[in-house]
């Protein structure tokens, strides 16, 4: 998605990292960069506005709800994999059983 117009940070890479913006996890310089951009780009402001809020709604709806520690523990580790560039071992991805199909 871009509105078609010139911007110092183009709308792919504010798209990119829409949710490390919306989660505070990048660092101020890039956090001015996006707020920036916004200022400029009706089209991506209008996606971080929707994003936000269906951040919002989920955390109200299912926010209150324990989470496993090791289950925490091991999508953590996941993510850690990721982020450092390494792969996910196939095996380690776990899936829930799928119901018999009726014939």
């Amino acid at each position: 998605m871009s509105c078609g117009e010139p911007h110092e940070t183009d709308c792919s890479e504010i798209l990119d990292h829409l949710y490390e913006f919306l989660d505070k996890e990048m660092p101020d310089s890039d956090c001015v960069k996006f707020e920036h951009h916004f200022e400029e780009c009706s089209p991506c402001l209008e996606k971080y506005g929707l994003e936000q809020a269906v951040k919002k709604l989920v955390k109200r709806c299912c926010g209150q709800d324990d989470v496993p520690g090791d289950l925490r523990a091991k999508v953590m580790g996941r993510l850690d994999l990721i982020r450092s560039g390494q792969s996910v071992p196939e095996h380690d991805v776990t899936a829930a059983p799928s119901a018999p199909q009726e014939s």
